[in-house]
């Protein structure tokens, strides 16, 4: 068992200051998909008519295909960071509850990176059910 010198309210701050953090990466991450979406539809085609749904050019298909390959990328760093957070607070209420092997034990889950494609999975049945 790891040797323990934990200071909650130092956990606390940090934590908030994660969080911040975080609030400001997904609204960073929203526009990121909207301005993709902009760029992707403002970058043209090279057909000269169409009927029904707009053709997709070149540029704005390889918009898409990045956005889809780097989609886990950006589930991870926000499933890591909330992972990290609510493990550090879990591990200190049991620190402050003095039981140890409890902390240790929220740290050890804590510690494992979270499933990216199970993340993947979820958010695209969210999507598909709007």
């Amino acid at each position: 068992m790891p040797a323990w010198d934990i200071s909650p309210s130092g956990v606390d701050s940090v934590t908030s200051l994660v969080g911040l953090a975080m609030d400001d990466v997904a609204k960073h991450v929203k526009a990121y998909g909207t301005d993709v979406e902009s760029a992707a539809s403002s970058a043209g085609t090279i057909s000269s008519g169409y009927c029904g749904a707009a053709p997709v050019g070149p540029i704005g298909a390889a918009l898409t295909l990045f956005v889809e390959k780097t989609a886990g990328d950006v589930l991870f760093l926000r499933a890591r960071a909330v992972k990290s957070v609510n493990g550090a607070i879990e591990a200190t209420n049991h620190y402050v509850a003095g039981d140890l092997e409890q902390a240790a034990n929220a740290q050890e889950r804590a510690e494992k990176a979270p499933d990216v494609k199970a993340l993947l999975a979820a958010a695209r049945k969210k999507g598909a059910d709007k």
